[in-house]
């Protein structure tokens, strides 16, 4: 039951460059793709009522490897998971994300991945999945800077 013939890995990076949902979307598209689905989490102008100005993100030394870790362990439980081998043809599932680190301004994109599988079920449900796994366990931090000229450091978590 090899990963490899139905879930492809195009990128699981963290990316001092800028990212964009479209960069994602062209690497994921395919002929064999129904569906593409694709997230951009952008930086915005509040937090809490507060005005941001902008954002910068940290990550720990290990953070790459727990990336690229995040994705290896969901394309496995994905692929073992009933009826992954649904079409006679297993069709395959194009996976790409990447986290900003360093300085963000307002409206930069901080997170993107796409997801592209044979029907839109499945790119949804992968998309959604590898989003909410990024956020909650690769450890970076973001420090928001505020029109106040007051600072905050929080958890990558929103």
């Amino acid at each position: 039951m090899g990963t490899d013939a139905a879930f492809e890995v195009v990128r699981a990076v963290l990316s001092a460059d800028p990212i964009s949902v479209d960069q994602a979307i062209a690497a994921v598209e395919s002929d064999t793709a129904g569906a593409v689905v694709s997230f951009s989490g952008v930086v915005r102008n509040h937090d809490a009522g507060r005005a941001v100005e902008r954002l910068s993100y940290s990550a720990h030394p290990t953070a790459h490897q727990v990336m690229a870790d995040v994705v290896a362990r969901l394309v496995a439980e994905q692929d073992a998971a009933p009826g992954a081998g649904g079409d006679a043809v297993r069709q395959p599932v194009r996976i790409w994300a990447a986290h900003r680190i360093g300085m963000l301004e307002i409206g930069d994109p901080a997170l993107v991945c796409a997801v592209s599988a044979a029907h839109r079920g499945q790119a949804f449900a992968v998309c959604s999945e590898l989003v909410d796994r990024i956020k909650e366990q690769v450890p970076i931090w973001k420090e928001q800077f505020f029109s106040d000229g007051t600072v905050e450091w929080v958890g990558a978590d929103g």
